[in-house]
């Protein structure tokens, strides 16, 4: 049986509506996004949620890992992407350490995000030792999307970026964020058939990212999805267009026409 068709896209997405997607069976999307050009083209597309991530801190700034973003540059991204979306929900990344720093720490944090972006909920990664915290942000009024399995924030305590296996821990993970109150779970790097057994158990949505088909959504980080990613891109991707070759193949055309003097021409020359 086909899946009911998204909803109009004329008025801005809630955490509301990803509960009745998960209820009527339409899959979620979500897309991260860094700056206007591609939130604008992620919101543009009908992407239920837009992630400011702090993967901008490897996807932009060249890090090796997402430890480096600070809460002074998620606020900055994430105030040009909410400024760039009209429709979707935007998500912003509650860099590390924040969550570790007491309730009142990542209340005051996440009230920033909420404050001077314009976003309209925050994101973080944690385990079942995060859900008071968790509780703490939702009961300031502000929406929580937790994120567990694979934590890059964590990368150095699991070795690498691993496949999560631990069905007990994860379990635990995920429905201490629904019963602290965050309103979605994002799955990463989870085996397939746990994500569904944790998609099936939870009565909020999961997004998943490397998790399998069965989630309630997906999530992709945008240079991966175009294209544009530097280096190895993970197996659970799937690339939908080449635009980093496209953007390469420009840049020298138009060095071979400047240095041949075929640039600027006559309809370029201002007279």
């Amino acid at each position: 049986m086909p899946h009911p068709p998204a909803p109009r896209r004329d008025r801005r997405v809630t955490v509301t509506d990803l509960g009745k997607a998960m209820e009527q069976g339409r899959p979620i999307t979500m897309a991260t996004a860094y700056d206007w050009p591609t939130g604008r083209l992620v919101d543009a597309a009908g992407i239920d949620c837009v992630l400011v991530g702090d993967s901008v801190a490897m996807v932009v700034a060249g890090h090796d890992s997402t430890i480096p973003a600070t809460l002074d540059q998620m606020v900055y991204h994430g105030e040009i992407v909410a400024r760039a979306c009209q429709r979707s929900l935007v998500v912003v990344d509650l860099p590390f350490p924040l969550q570790h720093l007491g309730n009142l720490r990542a209340i005051e944090a996440s009230a920033r995000l909420l404050k001077e972006t314009g976003c309209q909920a925050v994101k973080l990664e944690g385990t079942a030792g995060q859900a008071e915290v968790i509780a703490g942000i939702v009961a300031a009024g502000i929406p929580v999307m937790g994120h567990v399995g694979l934590r890059p924030q964590a990368v150095h305590q699991f070795g690498g970026y691993r496949m999560q296996r631990d069905r007990d821990q994860l379990f635990r993970d995920a429905e201490s964020a629904a019963e602290a109150g965050a309103f979605a779970v994002v799955l990463e790097c989870v085996p397939a058939a746990i994500a569904a057994e944790i998609t099936e158990a939870l009565p909020i949505p999961t997004i998943g990212i490397g998790a399998g088909p069965s989630c309630r959504g997906q999530v992709l980080v945008f240079h991966d999805l175009v294209g544009l990613s530097q280096g190895r891109v993970p197996r659970f991707v799937r690339t939908y267009a080449s635009a980093g070759t496209l953007i390469a193949e420009a840049l020298a055309q138009w060095r071979d026409d400047v240095e041949a003097r075929r640039f600027p021409g006559p309809d370029e020359t201002l007279g």
